[in-house]
């Protein structure tokens, strides 16, 4: 950022670069949704209020003896502006500087990143990415800030100029009250008639009483307009000086659920979450006992940009006894519930609440697992009931819900119904996960104890695993695990309703119990390792400590090879998943299994020539089946090349 000192009280700032590239996307880009600005500028001024509500509750003296907070909007027709006031926290030089004209790197690059072209739809992701204040530039030529921090001397004002184009001014002034007012002067767009009506019209008083409504009609502070009234003489509406709340004004948490409508959740949760969509799901409770405290949560339908970022779970507002406390309250819901926003209102909890009490505190405790059943209760409302919208959320969130089972044992049960798997059974057209663990076992052959799954990096990795190859063929279901938590996930679902979850790519397959495995069958795999007992030899030799073992399979039908890994080690998926993420894993030795009726392996017993050769494309070919690399892969490739060579000059 450059600074060109003009006077002691006044400096012209450069913008962050990444700042200077958002307002081009707002002027340029978003300007489908124009109306946004407006949602955006009342947001930040209700959570502005809220933050002075909860500084106050230690010094009182920061109300300055006006305890009353509120919004105002203000129109003026002949000037071509629209002011938003508050009377909340306001803001010092140093704030203003820092939060008008920078922004968090990795949330503008993320911002940039999402947009899809739909200037629609983009317009409703700026609310996630904290950069609600640059939406002003969408309709104005200019945006004004004047503010002062409550506590400050009225000396201290600050004035805040820019136009957009790359610089603003930073000015101290005088200012009595204590807040912010923003003043936006409109464009007039002349070379756009559409554009030119459609800002004209944000001047009219009832399309702004519309705004407020649509977008922020429930927040829980009153946002004042003056009073209009019908000129007789003129024969038209007039403004008067007196003001009036144009919005409900009420937490609608507080309000009673009969007098309520979809439309009002709805409603809510945008102001709430703006990501431009509806709800799957909400809960709206108000719960008694020793404990008491009201919750209104709800089940987002799309994913956050920053989901995986543990850390930032600005999901559930605590309130105490509708005193705004803090918007991160991540003590009241568990980490792998992260996605569910909402609002919980305590009445137990004291207003000077810490950090580290939501950490002790029983009642906190209590909040935290009767919310963590609500939320549960939802999802298995939606799963039993509503199948699409079920299938919406696992697709948005599936994968932070499998945490749940490292996280939250008492309830690890609920969670793993919960769960959804595509498998060897789902339709052509079901890429998706929709296959529960209570679906696999009504399925189950008769005989079957065991869960079988495999694991891949992808879908089509895990559906063509040569693995699969004997239970193909028997038809016997297998799941199939290609998100990257589930190797993690398993070492706490290890089995469900008294049935073991076993892997197909470990150890040695026994499908005796379902009668799957005939008494001809397992004669001829012994019948097969005694024939090929000197082959398997040569190729052990010939791989030497590549592999544990090389032994017969019962598992192949159309592969050669594959490898498998050994009881009580890990997978070869889970071994790249480790090595990916830079992290030294248990060493593993896979033991390469060999199909004894292949053509390739009946040729090798027959004509034991370049054994050494066969045996290493043998065990390459079966480590690109499981989606593992090479160490040498050019060295595979001039092999294969020389031995199609052989084989052609032999053909001819």
């Amino acid at each position: 950022m450059t600074t060109e000192s003009t006077t002691p009280a006044t400096e012209t700032f450069g913008f962050q670069a990444e700042v200077k590239q958002l307002l081009q996307l707002m002027i340029h880009s978003l300007y489908s949704n124009r109306e946004i600005f407006l949602r955006e500028l009342i947001s930040n001024a209700s959570d502005a209020c809220d933050k002075l509500r909860f500084e106050a509750i230690e010094q009182d003296n920061l109300y300055e003896g006006d305890g009353e907070l509120k919004i105002q909007i203000e129109l003026d027709k002949e000037s071509r502006k629209i002011r938003i006031s508050d009377n909340g926290i306001g803001m010092s030089r140093d704030e203003v500087i820092s939060n008008l004209g920078t922004i968090a790197r990795s949330g503008t690059k993320e911002f940039v990143g999402k947009l899809s072209g739909d200037s629609a739809r983009d317009s409703q992701m700026i609310g996630q990415f904290g950069v609600g204040f640059y939406s002003s530039f969408i309709v104005a030529e200019q945006v004004v800030v004047e503010t002062r921090r409550a506590g400050l001397p009225a000396e201290q004002g600050v004035r805040w100029t820019s136009d957009g184009s790359g610089e603003f001014s930073i000015e101290t002034i005088e200012r009595d009250k204590r807040g912010t007012m923003i003043e936006l002067h409109l464009r007039s767009p002349e070379d756009d008639q559409e554009a030119k009506t459609e800002i004209d019209g944000l001047l009219n008083d009832w399309q702004i009483r519309n705004i407020v409504r649509r977008y922020s009609d429930h927040i829980s502070l009153p946002i004042e307009m003056h009073k209009s009234e019908y000129d007789e003489e003129a024969k038209e509406s007039k403004l008067t000086e007196e003001w009036e709340t144009v919005n409900q004004a009420s937490a609608l948490w507080a309000r009673s659920k009969s007098e309520l409508e979809p439309d009002d959740y709805n409603s809510f949760y945008k102001n709430l979450s703006p990501d431009g969509s509806e709800p799957l799901a909400y809960t709206h409770n108000r719960v008694e006992g020793r404990t008491e405290y009201t919750q209104l949560l709800f089940v987002p339908g799309k994913a956050p940009f920053d989901l995986w970022d543990r850390e930032n779970r600005r999901g559930i507002k605590l309130y105490v006894k509708r005193v705004f406390i803090m918007e991160d309250a991540q003590n009241l819901m568990p980490v792998y519930l992260r996605f569910v926003k909402g609002v919980i209102d305590s009445a137990d909890l004291p207003l000077n609440v810490s950090r580290e009490l939501l950490q002790e505190s029983r009642d906190v405790k209590a909040i935290r697992e009767g919310s963590t059943r609500r939320v549960l209760t939802m999802l298995e409302d939606l799963a039993e009931n509503k199948s699409d919208q079920y299938k919406t959320f696992f697709q948005e969130f599936g994968q932070v819900l499998k945490e749940g089972l490292g996280e939250d044992f008492s309830n690890a049960e609920r969670i793993a119904k919960l769960l959804r798997f595509s498998s060897t059974h789902s339709t052509a057209d079901g890429d998706d996960p929709t296959v529960s663990l209570a679906d696999y076992v009504s399925r189950m052959k008769e005989g079957q104890d065991q869960i079988f799954y495999v694991t891949g990096d992808t879908l089509s990795a895990a559906r063509n695993s040569p693995h699969l190859e004997v239970f193909r063929k028997k038809e016997i279901e297998v799941l199939l695990l290609v998100d990257r938590v589930d190797e993690w996930m398993l070492n706490y679902l290890t089995q469900f309703d008294e049935k073991e979850l076993v892997s197909v790519a470990r150890g040695d397959v026994d499908l005796s119990k379902l009668g799957e495995a005939t008494e001809e069958e397992a004669k001829a795999v012994e019948k097969a390792s005694d024939e090929l007992k000197p082959l398997v030899e040569n190729i052990q030799k010939s791989l030497g400590d590549k592999v544990k073992e090389v032994r017969v399979s019962n598992r192949l039908v159309g592969s050669a090879s594959c490898l498998v890994s050994d009881e009580g080690e890990i997978s070869g998926h889970l071994e790249r998943l480790l090595k990916q993420a830079g992290q030294a894993g248990p060493e593993r030795k896979p033991i390469l299994e060999i199909n004894p009726t292949h053509p390739i392996l009946k040729h090798l017993a027959d004509q034991p020539d370049n054994v050494e050769d066969w045996s290493s494309l043998l065990f390459d070919q079966a480590m690109l089946a499981e989606g593992g690399s090479l160490e040498d892969p050019a060295g595979f490739v001039k092999r294969q090349n020389e031995m199609m060579l052989a084989l052609l000059q032999k053909a001819s």
